[in-house]
């Protein structure tokens, strides 16, 4: 295997629907050759390259990777670094410059996305920490017994409605503010609600609910208190809450507070088992997923992965 110890690999994920895809890349650029930083640089072409290109560096020797892009990249290379050994992942650092829609991972983390010259020298420090990942198992449409991580949360209802209809919108306007005005119309007006089965730990809930968030971080603020180092998975279970609840819920969602919310029932656990989603689309790091079928587990590897933070 080739040697690249001191160099970083990086995987450059343009934005979708950026008016300037490149103009991220372009300050990174400049700021890696003012600071002298040795590194190698492939550009991903669609979503599904993100795996291939983080392999292709891992098999090189690269001990530094690093990810300009968001949430749903950040998980397409872990999955992929999941797939080698301990040995081998014990040796790489990941580190993220943000350039999603929403960077949620980055933030929790304190890493701001407008300055470029900041997360690189987070990055040149590389003061690393082992972090956690969630982990879904479930079976496929066909048939096929999969598993999926990921870093930030998993979404099952409402929310994984409104990722859908976010990409939608920010494919169409290219701004990421004008992206939440159709998604935050459709929480108002569509007010989603489904019939679930979970367990966790020796609670069952089997009743309609409108969404469940299985935070591994902060999980679109649904799970302000989770963190990627403890070993469990926060869960906040919503049910249907009136109009006026709503709106109280909006202003509490985006204060930090939801959890103080009557309809918003939080649990912190290892493993939630759903028996049943009728209809429910799941979401994972900002991303739909193809719907499992039939029950499936969300549980926690603890300190898997190392990460390069400030």
């Amino acid at each position: 295997m080739p040697h690249n110890n001191n160099k970083w690999g990086i995987v450059f994920c343009p934005k979708s629907g950026a008016l300037c895809p490149h103009s991220k890349w372009e300050k990174v650029e400049k700021c890696l050759k003012e600071k002298g930083i040795e590194y190698d640089f492939v550009q991903s072409e669609s979503s599904g390259s993100v795996d291939r290109l983080v392999r292709m560096l891992i098999s090189n020797g690269y001990k530094t990777l690093v990810i300009v892009g968001g949430d749903s990249a950040l998980n397409d290379a872990v999955n992929c670094l999941m797939q080698f050994p301990k040995e081998v992942r014990d040796d790489i650092a990941l580190g993220v410059v943000p350039n999603g829609l929403m960077n949620d991972f980055a933030h929790f983390w304190d890493i701001d996305d407008s300055d470029v010259a900041a997360c690189v020298d987070i990055i040149a420090r590389r003061r690393v920490r082992r972090i956690d990942l969630g982990r879904i198992r479930y079976t496929s449409q066909r048939g096929d017994k999969c598993h999926r991580h990921f870093l930030n949360c998993l979404s099952i209802g409402l929310v994984a409605s409104v990722i859908r209809q976010r990409r939608r919108a920010s494919g169409s306007f290219g701004w990421r503010k004008l992206a939440f005005i159709p998604s935050s119309l459709l929480m108002i007006f569509q007010r989603l609600e489904y019939n679930m089965r979970l367990r966790i730990d020796t609670e069952t809930i089997d009743q309609k609910v409108m969404t469940v968030c299985i935070g591994n971080a902060q999980g679109y603020g649904f799970t302000p208190n989770a963190v990627p180092y403890n070993g469990m998975l926060d869960v906040s279970v919503v049910h249907h809450p009136e109009v006026t609840q709503l709106i109280e819920g909006f202003y509490l969602l985006y204060s930090g507070k939801i959890l103080n919310h009557r309809s918003v029932h939080p649990y912190r656990t290892r493993e939630v088992y759903v028996e049943k989603a009728e209809r429910a689309l799941v979401g994972i790091d900002g991303r739909v997923m193809n719907t499992p079928v039939g029950p499936f587990t969300v549980g926690v590897e603890q300190e898997v992965i190392n990460f390069i933070i400030p």
